[in-house]
């Protein structure tokens, strides 16, 4: 038997994508209370996600939400994050108010808000250890609250999961506004103020950037 990885590929980041749901259940919830909540977006559930974040597009008018769109129907799934609302009882005033119950409605938990990243994060880096290419996206997020497929859940992100030649989900393109940067083994690349998220992924990336010729490798 010859087993072709572009004829397992799928199969192989939804099970890679399982286990990032797995990690961010397992990551350290506060007070031990666990009121995340994660799903799996596949197949023809993408292209409800896509065209929703389409219609948010004309409602807000930020272009991302339309680039997103693009983007994430590339991807093999998407996995959702997110929390429900469930104050912490702390009076830590992280949220910006002195005590708890000085909270106005619709002002998030703060200690929410950190349990939702750091699910996040662990869920990524499960992703990374297994070599898929993955971006945490504010816009999927917002747009799959919009539907309620987490129910209940008033903070969602989303991580659009592929495993390909060159990511998906990072559009460059070099012009006079943008250059590198070459410290040591580090490629630091530097964009217009819009493209942020490029600069802090390719921090990351080290010896995947070719400074004189300006091309990413990655």
């Amino acid at each position: 038997m010859i087993l072709n990885e572009r004829d397992c590929r799928h199969e192989q980041v939804i099970q890679i994508a399982q286990l990032m749901m797995t990690a961010a259940r397992t990551a350290p919830k506060a007070k031990g209370v666990d009121i995340i909540e994660v799903a799996l977006v596949t197949e023809s559930n993408l292209r409800i996600l896509s065209e929703t974040m389409k219609q948010m597009y004309e409602d807000n008018g930020f272009k991302f939400f339309l680039r997103d769109a693009d983007n994430i129907l590339e991807a093999e799934c998407v996995v959702l994050i997110g929390t429900r609302e469930h104050p912490q009882g702390l009076n830590c005033g992280y949220c910006g108010y002195a005590a708890c119950g000085e909270r106005e409605d619709g002002v998030p938990c703060a200690i929410n808000s950190v349990d939702l990243g750091i699910a996040l994060g662990s869920a990524c880096s499960v992703a990374a250890d297994h070599r898929v290419d993955t971006r945490i996206m504010f816009s999927a997020g917002l747009a799959a609250r919009q539907l309620d497929w987490l129910d209940g859940c008033t903070q969602v992100y989303a991580i659009p999961v592929s495993a390909s030649s060159k990511i998906r989900f990072l559009t460059v393109s070099l012009n006079q506004n943008k250059f590198f940067y070459d410290m040591g083994n580090a490629v630091f690349f530097i964009g217009k103020s819009d493209e942020v998220g490029v600069f802090f992924y390719d921090l990351l990336c080290v010896g995947h950037g070719n400074p004189q010729s300006g091309v990413l490798d990655h």
